[in-house]
């Protein structure tokens, strides 16, 4: 799980610093009321009076019909509602009749980036910095559309690029976290967080600190994640990631009545959360509390179907010494996912625990069947078909 704080927290337009149009308007009288009315537009829509804003830009497109401010004024003004479709259709214009206007090519690719076209978005990212290479919004905006197509090398070295040219660069070492946190490289991503977190300790932003909790929880190293999803909680009482990450923390310590204890509060919340309920249910079939733990499987279950409520009861029964029982949820559970190498594990030890060994084999065969290699199934077959001994 990542709270993704990324290039998406620059929700301003870019403007490069002029735009060109492809004729000379003569100074006169039109001109200047057109300037004097695409200003306000402009500061209207600064100040989030999108009507406003429109009706000065349709104002100036009665005057001149293919004007590109208002063109691209009326871009903005959708891009500012989300509208992406309908701004794309004014920037294009505004490019048809000025194919070199920046303002209208910036916003165009914001909209693809925004609309997860990211590939179109680069491309024209990219025909910027072919002239001006070392434009940083541009390159952390290109660097993150890459990664956003899991483009790992292009995307590092952009990011890398903008640290060269300022080496503190917030976009630059948020998106290098993320980079590495998506390709499971979670000491890398740890380092570049915790430089944001270094150079922002007095003004935190609440995501750095669970994004760096949750390279803990990958690393196990669990005690150290603990505090920075604490100081998450002093910000915040009841951010979902820093409750979950401290719970999960606790889970994997092995301290189960504390990991309930922040799986509740997300409930307090959040009270049909399936997933959360599963939770608790393991943390109380761990310490044995199998009644509680059914209570929570079955709150789960009622709200819809799923795979670890009805597995935490399968293994209840197991716990129980109810093995035919558990043989019977398991197999009902691999007929509807039939490459979960985890439910034959548990099925071929429902039929070791009954001295049935030759089905607990044959239920491992049944699963090498699918051709997918599991460490856990092999070294279980081998000792089984070699009279080895099963535990240590």
């Amino acid at each position: 799980m990542s709270d993704d704080l990324t290039m998406d927290t620059q929700t301003e337009p870019f403007f490069p610093q002029e735009t060109h149009s492809t004729e000379t308007v003569p100074h006169n009288e039109l001109t200047e009321k057109i300037a004097e009315i695409s200003k306000k537009g402009y500061a209207l829509l600064k100040q989030n009076d999108i009507n406003g804003a429109e009706e000065a830009f349709r104002q100036i497109l009665e005057m001149d019909e293919n004007n590109n401010y208002a063109l691209v004024g009326l871009g903005d003004s959708e891009r500012k509602q989300n509208h992406f479709n309908e701004a794309i259709k004014h920037y294009s214009t505004c490019l048809s009749f000025h194919p070199g206007n920046n303002y209208a090519l910036f916003g165009l690719a914001d909209c693809y980036k925004a609309l997860n076209q990211y590939h179109k978005a680069i491309s024209i990212w990219e025909q910027y910095l072919v002239h001006d290479d070392r434009n940083i919004t541009v390159l952390t905006r290109v660097a993150d559309a890459y990664r956003k197509i899991h483009d790992f090398k292009k995307s590092k070295e952009l990011y890398l690029k903008v640290l060269d040219m300022e080496q503190d660069n917030a976009y630059a070492l948020i998106g290098l976290g993320h980079l590495h946190y998506d390709f499971k490289e979670y000491k890398d991503a740890l380092y570049y967080w915790t430089r944001m977190f270094n150079l922002n300790k007095e003004n935190l932003d609440i995501r750095i600190l669970t994004s760096i909790g949750n390279c803990h929880r990958k690393l196990k190293t669990f005690d150290q994640g603990i505090y920075f999803f604490e100081k998450a909680l002093e910000m915040d009482p009841e951010n979902f990631y820093a409750l979950f990450g401290l719970a999960d923390c606790y889970r994997g310590m092995n301290q189960q009545y504390r990991s309930i204890e922040y799986w509740n509060k997300i409930l307090d919340i959040d009270p049909q959360n399936k997933v959360i309920l599963t939770r608790i249910g393991d943390a109380l079939r761990n310490t044995g509390d199998y009644a509680g733990a059914t209570e929570y499987y079955n709150k789960a279950l009622n709200i819809d179907f799923d795979i670890y409520a009805a597995l935490g009861l399968a293994l209840i029964c197991k716990g129980e010494g109810k093995y035919e029982e558990a043989i019977d949820r398991l197999s009902n559970l691999i007929k509807n996912d039939q490459k979960n190498y985890r439910l034959y594990i548990d099925l071929a030890d429902c039929y070791i625990k009954l001295n049935k060994p030759q089905k607990a084999i044959e239920a491992l065969e049944s699963f090498q069947k699918f051709g997918i290699r599991s460490t856990a199934i092999n070294e279980l077959l081998d000792k089984l078909r070699n009279n080895k001994p099963l535990y240590n």
